[in-house]
């Protein structure tokens, strides 16, 4: 009796592999098992980078914030320990748009903690 395989299974499960290496250079997006490394690699830079972009935002948030309290005559570390002392619950992503695209709101704030 012939052995039998899962043909089809086979088929779709490189055909995924190959479609997620779509847009690779050369064999990496046309041999099988140079695609599967790379397409592998990728998502673990995939999972490993959406924590990276929330540090990467965090950063550039403080950065923003300290810009516009300087301007104002106060650092980032004092206006965020004053923020927390009066319980004024604004986060840095929404302190860095006031910053950036709200100023008047923004020094607003600054005198309420001063």
């Amino acid at each position: 009796m012939p052995r039998s395989v899962n043909a089809v299974a086979s088929r779709r499960r490189r055909k995924k592999i190959l479609k997620l290496a779509r847009g690779y250079w050369g064999s990496r997006s046309k041999v099988y098992t140079i695609a599967k490394n790379t397409v592998e690699k990728g998502l673990q830079y995939a999972y490993r980078d959406r924590k990276v972009k929330k540090r990467a935002f965090r950063a550039l948030w403080i950065q923003r914030i300290n810009a516009g309290a300087r301007q104002h005559g106060i650092s980032y570390s004092q206006l965020i320990g004053k923020l927390a002392a009066k319980e004024i619950g604004l986060n840095r992503k929404v302190l860095a748009d006031l910053a950036m695209n709200n100023p008047e709101a923004f020094k607003a704030v600054i005198n309420a903690v001063k």
